[in-house]
């Protein structure tokens, strides 16, 4: 559950796998030929995989305009076969609608991804007109199984899918605890490991907290669930984060900083690499232990757990914290705030809990959570839809442009290499293009393809030895590799490539056309098809990657604005505002640049200066994000939480991030800027508190300021590597 969240990645190879079973069995009852079923199981795979939407509605009515769409390409290609002018124009004229077809949304793409893919499968298996309307057959069966697969093998409801979720999110929480408590026993030699495991468990964490926001408007009854399934994950997710740096900063000589959880290969802090030596530290493990036990199992179970429950809550009162040191106390105050986290996740996600044992510390947690739940409302965002670009400029038409073009040479070059096959090349330079939108980002899928398909072809030409033509021996290994292909698809490229390429040699066994020379010939295609679509990509109508990155960039730097001054303001008395789903949406738009900033960090790249600088502004702005997601939980607490207080003076105190986040914008954006980043006093320095501050604010009151004098030392952080001016401080 914890490594396939929501079992997204098994459901897709089943029904895959079970669509083309199934296909193959009706079509082997008919006494179909070998061609025919080769036919079936790839229409079968197309039909299946080409599916996005997330409704099952939607879903059926796509299958079934993809069947007509599907019979018309598989019809043109027969009756063009013989006309090798006219069927290259038209396989180009088709490759350039089916991806500009992306900007109809999912329906779109998936009628393109049919077109293209049934078109290509005529050529593989050899279509003529003559053999037409045994493919027509073959084809309606592999969209009827396709639909039997979907809706009855191996049926998927948004809601069914976000309940998955939810399991996977408790169950990598329970990972992440039981990682750190190997980075509080770590030793010198061991505490390296240990914190990459805390940073890749905190990583894993924040994914499916993505994928769950990803489903709740589909996977919900209404809006007020899916806020308060939102709101219960962000608590669980921030108070995780928040206790691993706690515990980062009992190792330490001084307080850790964000950055060490985020930025791959960050040295411990200083002092960090000595376990924790104090008569607290056995407690402390036994707590952080109880504390992962309460994210698995449910406090029904027994009243054992409940006291364990009340236990933790306590530590959320001075009074009950043990005798250690104050970083040490900071961490039991850390499991306290986890522990009230899971239970607001379970009453979500549960519904409501046996309160007999409840102590009075779980009691008043209880009612805080029941007052947040009371608060949570529907707050409208308010906002201008962005201009889409038009013309050459929108993206879908630009790549549409580019791949049509890159695929034309890749016809001409390919056809040199060999008059048969030339349509890999083709196939590879459309590949290549899809969720693809710099040159950057064309080369490394393009390079990781390749890589993929030359491994495949070692593995294709054992598998061929083996099987020999037993033909449903063939078809049991086609259809292993097909499900390790979906399986392995959001994982790796490379590995999905490798079982593509050793399926295809089962098959050209299958279809009496396998040789040595074919899989080399289809080597050679691939990289020709590479070639093609950098080549494409780079001169006609280009997109680089530093002009992807800076576009992306921006837009994270919009969307921290959003959230921090929407938090700000709301934290000084000011109107409430959708803040978690600006969070999240700083969130998306930081995904975007991280998979964007791929060509710049990936391992072969000869720019390692560059590659360390991308890797450390993401992981800065990682950071910015935390907090600002922190800043937004803490602020919509406002409303109901009994120790929180609208606080003035936090919107002057905001100005200076704001500032400086806008200064580094415009610098990304224009080189030529002026603007400056501005220094001056620590920020928790500029708010003292008063007579006047209720004692039970102070606690909150400092964590608010602490979030905001991280935020800000991020911000000023990103000024070095993003060459910004800083002004310099008049004081």
């Amino acid at each position: 559950m914890a490594s396939d969240p929501g079992l997204l990645r098994l459901a897709a190879g089943l029904r895959t796998v079970g669509a083309i079973a199934l296909t193959l069995a009706v079509l082997s009852l008919f006494g179909a030929s070998v061609s025919h079923l080769v036919a079936g199981a790839i229409s079968a795979m197309v039909a299946t995989f080409a599916i996005r939407e997330k409704q099952r509605g939607p879903q059926a009515v796509t299958l079934a305009l993809g069947l007509p769409v599907a019979l018309v390409s598989v019809t043109l290609a027969a009756l063009l076969s013989t006309r090798t002018i006219a069927g290259d124009l038209f396989f180009v004229a088709l490759i350039f609608s089916a991806v500009y077809g992306r900007r109809f949304g999912d329906r779109g793409t998936a009628l393109g991804l049919v077109g293209f893919q049934v078109y290509f499968m005529s050529l593989f298996v050899g279509v003529t007109r003559e053999s037409l309307p045994g493919y027509w057959g073959a084809i309606a069966v592999a969209f009827a199984c396709s639909a039997t697969a979907r809706f009855a093998l191996v049926p998927q409801t948004p809601a069914g899918i976000l309940a998955r979720l939810r399991h996977a999110f408790r169950a990598r929480l329970a990972q992440l605890i039981d990682a750190q408590v190997e980075l509080l026993d770590a030793g010198p030699d061991e505490v390296e490991k240990a914190l990459a495991q805390v940073r890749d468990g905190t990583a894993r964490l924040h994914e499916t907290a993505m994928m769950i926001q990803g489903q709740l408007e589909e996977g919900t009854r209404d809006e007020a669930t899916a806020r308060l399934v939102q709101r219960r994950i962000a608590d669980a997710e921030i108070a995780a984060e928040r206790l691993g740096l706690l515990l980062l900063t009992a190792r330490s000589a001084e307080r850790a900083d964000t950055l060490t959880l985020h930025l791959p290969g960050a040295p411990v802090p200083e002092g960090g690499h000595l376990p924790v030596r104090e008569e607290a530290t056995d407690v402390l493990r036994r707590d952080l232990r109880a504390l992962g036990l309460l994210v698995r199992q449910p406090v029904a179970d027994g009243t054992g757990l409940a006291q364990v429950r009340n236990r933790l809550l306590g530590y959320r009162d001075e009074e009950n914290l043990p005798s250690a040191s104050p970083p040490v106390q900071d961490v039991f105050r850390g499991v306290g705030e986890a522990a009230r986290a899971v239970l607001g996740l379970r009453i979500a996600l549960d519904g409501p809990q046996d309160e007999s044992d409840d102590s009075p510390e779980t009691a008043r947690s209880r009612e805080e959570l029941d007052a947040e739940d009371a608060a949570i409302g529907g707050a409208e965002e308010e906002g201008e839809a962005a201009e889409e670009p038009k013309g050459l400029r929108r993206p879908t038409t630009r790549a549409a442009v580019q791949v049509a073009l890159g695929s034309s040479l890749a016809i001409l070059a390919g056809e040199l290499l060999s008059t048969q096959r030339w349509y890999w090349a083709v196939l590879t330079c459309w590949i290549v293009f899809i969720n693809t939108a710099s040159t950057g980002e064309i080369l490394v899928k393009g390079y990781r393809r390749l890589l993929g398909t030359v491994f495949g072809v070692v593995a294709g030409i054992g598998l061929a030895a083996l099987v020999g033509h037993h033909t449903w021996t063939a078809f049991a290994v086609v259809l292993l590799c097909v499900f390790a292909m979906f399986y392995t698809a959001p994982l790796s490229y490379t590995l999905m490539s490798f079982f593509v390429t050793a399926a295809l040699g089962v098959l050209y066994t299958l279809l009496h056309t396998y040789s040595l020379s074919v899989l080399l010939l289809r080597v050679e295609e691939t990289a020709l098809g590479v070639v093609c679509g950098v080549v494409a990509a780079a001169l006609v109508l280009p997109v680089r990657t530093d002009r992807r990155t800076n576009e992306l960039l921006t837009t994270v730097l919009d969307r921290l604005t959003d959230v921090t001054s929407a938090a700000v303001e709301q934290l000084s008395g000011g109107a409430p505002a959708d803040l978690l789903d600006r969070a999240r949406d700083l969130d998306q738009a930081l995904a975007d640049l991280r998979a964007a900033t791929q060509p710049l960090t990936h391992p072969v790249t000869p720019l390692r200066a560059r590659r360390d600088t991308a890797q450390y502004v993401v992981a800065l702005l990682e950071t910015c994000a935390y907090h600002a997601r922190s800043l937004a939980a803490t602020a919509e607490l406002l409303p109901s939480h009994p120790s929180i207080a609208a606080d003035p003076r936090l919107r002057g105190a905001g100005q200076r991030i704001l500032h400086n986040v806008g200064a580094i914008a415009d610098r990304v954006e224009d080189e030529h800027s002026t603007a400056e980043v501005q220094t001056g006093p620590s920020i928790a320095s500029l708010l003292k508190p008063t007579t006047r501050t209720p004692p039970g604010y102070a606690r909150v009151t400092d964590r608010v300021l602490r979030h905001l004098q991280r935020l800000d030392e991020a911000v000023t952080g990103l000024a070095r590597p993003l060459s910004v001016p800083v002004a310099q401080d008049p004081g």
